[in-house]
């Protein structure tokens, strides 16, 4: 360190060398790192695929593919009822359902964030009140008050975003709460408030890079979470039914008996494209869990 380092670039030397050696922690945990790397082709092919193939071919009215036939040549996945291509069904489908789990899981950890961090930091009546908050969402059955707010809104994946967040965020608020409540026990948060910082010094410049990096870690569980409720939700026909998506494929297959007429190829791609996905996401979850958290990282050394 020279002596012409500010103390504001030596907090951001450090934090850069800290992220540097996270990181480099968790590359040694190949599972995290699979999952990682699926997860991030997948994302790429999701976002590239009005440019890799052509998106009027999910049109029911162009679709020039056989009704039900199994995989062959042409089509490697089969075709659904409406002889629509399986394998671009499920490519699409990708789209929809990693927008809506980002995004559920986004607004889910925002919310929960904000009331944890709000009831342990500010405690009384306030915190009182945000835990009976808290603890009627907790009791309440999440996916029957996801399906009832998107029946009662207009029919989109913004409304499945929306209900999956705002019912999702109770398990991320008691979490934060109880990480928040470790870190205002410390010293130097007493010394931060003798000295005279207010509210938000304190939860900006030490709360929230404490609790960051469980959030972090609990935002990938998240997603996978979101990715199955997406398509819950859609198996049940709550959402838009002109869009593709892995739930909308199920629903349908069901719908037109791909059971009864053993045509798998309509339920297994869809399905093991949900399973998959939230499989790579626990596996990232948890090897940040294990980088994030010493005793964790104890227990695997």
């Amino acid at each position: 360190m020279t002596t012409a380092e500010k103390p504001g670039s030596i907090v951001w030397r450090r934090r850069r060398e800290a992220v540097a050696k996270r990181w480099h922690e968790f590359t040694t945990n190949k599972a995290g790192v699979f999952g990682l790397a699926f997860l991030g082709i997948l994302t790429v092919l999701a976002i590239l695929a009005p440019v890799i193939s052509d998106e009027s071919d999910l049109d029911v009215t162009k679709a020039h593919g056989g009704s039900l036939n199994p995989p062959s040549g042409e089509f490697w996945l089969g075709t659904d009822i409406d002889g629509r291509s399986v394998l671009l069904m499920t490519f699409w489908g990708a789209r929809i359902s990693l927008l809506v789990g980002f995004s559920a899981a986004f607004l889910s950890v925002l919310i929960g964030t904000i009331i944890g961090i709000a009831a342990a930091h500010f405690g009384g009546w306030l915190s009182g009140l945000l835990l009976r908050f808290t603890d009627f969402f907790l009791v309440l059955p999440s996916l029957v008050l996801a399906v009832a707010l998107a029946s009662v809104l207009e029919q989109g994946a913004m409304t499945v975003i929306v209900a999956i967040g705002v019912t999702a965020w109770p398990s991320t608020a008691r979490l934060v709460r109880a990480q928040t409540l470790t870190i205002e026990g410390r010293p130097y948060i007493e010394r931060a408030k003798a000295l005279g910082g207010g509210h938000l010094h304190i939860v900006g410049k030490h709360v929230l890079p404490g609790v960051m990096p469980l959030v972090l870690a609990n935002t990938t569980l998240v997603v996978g979470n979101a990715v199955i409720a997406d398509a819950t939700l859609a198996f049940l026909g709550v959402g838009n039914p002109n869009t593709v998506s892995w739930g909308a494929m199920l629903q349908t297959a069901l719908n037109n008996g791909a059971i009864s007429k053993g045509a798998w190829w309509n339920l297994l791609p869809s399905g093991l494209a949900i399973v998959v996905v939230v499989l790579a996401f626990t596996l990232v979850g948890r090897a940040l869990e294990t980088v994030l958290n010493p005793r964790l990282k104890g227990q695997h050394s």
